[in-house]
């Protein structure tokens, strides 16, 4: 078999409408700088949302900043050439960020289902269960976690061959397009891929679970309406992200053995690695007073007379 060494790859999923895609990943990439740095500046600005559950909120919202900016940057620049490539140094820069950020993710939404399990399950042992030193820990111990899971799956594409003309059916590089063009022995990176699954990804998951079934077990026997609807509203919020992310992370990487058509696999990979981050700020916006009174809040004072964001 002739085996070359790759210099880049051409990513054919592309179709002719560039002028649609580039505006619509162009809106898509603004919305989501706009939403995500909006929550990273009102929590740290804001003493009031100097919470654990607002910390970790903060590193979400980090998270799907880089989630984005590893990918729609380039795309962006793809829809304006003749032909879309990608060397292959920046595929596997692509490679290492996005499962650096899909493995910090799955544990942060784990720890975020704890904090909120803890607010409403021990209230009065929530301080001490969640002290700043243990946020900083947990947050520290998620990204690293991330970081171990993308080394692996970047090491492991590293030494993947590709014959002729390296073409990937897709519009970024990530694991499955990468094994789909591969000619060369791709069980260690199979295997990796259903590891991970079930350690990076269900293990999470069946916390997430776990702490939800403790709070719906306690929400209605608390005494006060307001904190039942607060501890509702709250926690709707992360199961919505959690369930949002989670199914399109399955999707994405547990694809049955026939797989999806390239269109499928692209538009699996866009929900999970683009739209989703662009949602989340939203979502959690929306269902937390707590950002909403900061954000009305910034928006009074830029409006005062003599403020900078006045006309006075």
């Amino acid at each position: 078999m002739n085996q070359t060494q790759v210099t880049e790859f051409v990513l054919l999923g592309f179709s002719h409408s560039r002028p649609f895609l580039f505006a619509l990943f162009l809106a898509v990439y603004l919305a989501t700088l706009l939403g995500n740095s909006a929550i990273l500046s009102l929590v740290s600005l804001d003493p009031h949302l100097h919470s654990p559950m607002h910390f970790f909120l903060s590193h979400l919202s980090c998270l799907d900043l880089c989630y984005s900016s590893a990918t729609v940057p380039k795309i962006l620049v793809n829809t304006l050439r003749p032909q879309a490539t990608i060397s292959y140094g920046g595929c596997l820069a692509q490679v290492f960020l996005l499962m650096w950020c899909a493995g910090a993710e799955c544990a942060l939404l784990a720890v975020m289902a704890y904090d909120h399990c803890a607010a409403v399950c021990q209230p009065l042992h929530y301080a001490q269960a969640l002290s700043r030193g243990a946020c900083a820990t947990a947050a520290a111990g998620c990204w690293l976690w991330g970081l171990l899971d993308s080394a692996v799956h970047t090491l492991l594409a590293a030494r993947l061959s590709f014959c002729g003309a390296a073409q990937l059916q897709h519009i970024f590089c990530d694991v499955p397009p990468l094994l789909g063009a591969a000619r060369s022995n791709m069980r260690p990176n199979e295997l990796a891929l259903h590891v991970a699954s079930i350690f990076v990804g269900l293990g999470p998951f069946l916390l997430v679970v776990v702490s939800y079934l403790c709070i719906l077990a306690t929400i209605p026997g608390m005494p006060l309406a307001t904190s039942r609807r607060k501890a509702f509203s709250t926690c709707f919020a992360h199961l919505l992200v959690v369930t949002l992310y989670f199914v399109t992370a399955s999707l994405k990487y547990n694809r049955p053995s026939s797989g999806y058509s390239p269109a499928a696999n692209i538009l699996v990979s866009v929900l999970y690695c683009i739209i989703t981050p662009m949602l989340n700020p939203l979502i959690y916006s929306l269902r937390n007073q707590e950002v909403l009174g900061a954000l009305r809040k910034v928006v009074r004072v830029s409006g005062t007379p003599g403020s900078p964001g006045s006309n006075a």
